[in-house]
């Protein structure tokens, strides 16, 4: 007989979990019922050894230290763990043939301008230019009216405004286009470069104790919204980069890798992407 007021190694997750009370939130107590139960399958099917729980305490408690309001790094930790990715997931499932989401990350604006169809985001100047172009479609091919393309990416040396202001002009390869009747869109960006995600920090290190890089692979971030469709927040990834099938946070799909094809006159690359959205609650759930 287990007798669940006292503790044992054997039943200690069932343990742990009986004292949770008759009106706890149903859905609270499955999450954390579950957590507990893994939590503890974990301890056990490792050993985990009294040393190697105080690291794992210290870790967190760096962690949580690092945290600003414009860093936060248990987010990255869940990025580099691929959690982030999978919850996304399972909260975007759509048919075959919708474009795929991935993680929004941490360098979004609101309200960006909104900029005439085919005007350029780049305000630096710097890097090659590239033509990006394509249509925002639903899943039977016909043309979204008054979708909003909101884009953004870094500069040529791997930096997002926001990342440092003053120096990068604001708004700097940011912008929004509004869809018109033939659902096409267009504008000139930059060929996006990949960079390193902040590594001077916990999460960093512990990638380097993994034998782990922190680069993402070159990309151009979309948030595609329209009514009556659900929202798409994605990257078009650049073909051949070289860490495309080794991003860091894992946000690389194969249905999201755009071609650049190198061109002449006004810009230096094009690469043509199409969206297709699926009507408003059409992501499924097992």
């Amino acid at each position: 007989m287990n007798d669940k007021s006292y503790f044992s190694e054997e039943h200690s997750d069932e343990i742990v979990n009986a004292r949770m009370g008759d009106d706890t939130n149903p859905r609270l107590r499955t999450v954390m019922a579950s957590l507990v139960r893994h939590l503890h399958a974990f301890a056990k099917d490792v050993e985990l050894r009294q040393d190697e729980w105080d690291v794992a305490i210290d870790f967190l408690t760096r962690t949580g230290q690092i945290c600003t309001d414009e860093r936060q790094e248990f987010i990255l930790l869940s990025d580099v763990l691929g959690l982030s990715m999978l919850t996304d997931a399972i909260n975007n499932r759509r048919p075959d043939g919708a474009t795929e989401n991935t993680v929004f990350g941490p360098f979004h604006v609101a309200n960006a301008p909104i900029r005439e169809m085919g005007a350029s985001i780049n305000l630096d100047g710097k890097g090659e230019s590239c033509l990006f172009e394509g249509r925002v479609i639903d899943t039977q091919g016909m043309p979204i009216t008054g979708a909003c393309v909101d884009v953004w990416s870094d500069d040529a040396d791997g930096f997002y405004d926001v990342q440092k202001p003053g120096e990068i002009p604001k708004w700097n390869n940011r912008g929004r286009f509004i869809t018109g009747p033939d659902g096409t869109y267009s504008f000139v960006g930059i060929k996006p470069v990949s960079y390193p995600i902040p590594d001077d920090g916990p999460v960093g290190r512990m990638l380097g104790k993994l034998g782990r890089h922190p680069f993402r692979p070159a990309h151009l971030h979309f948030m595609v919204t329209a009514p009556g469709h659900d929202t798409i927040v994605t990257h078009t990834f650049v073909a051949e980069d070289s860490y495309l099938s080794d991003d860091t946070v894992f946000g690389v799909k194969e249905t999201l890798i755009a071609p650049f094809e190198h061109v002449r006159g006004d810009t230096e690359w094009r690469s043509p992407f199409d969206f297709v959205m699926v009507p408003a609650g059409g992501a499924t759930r097992k």
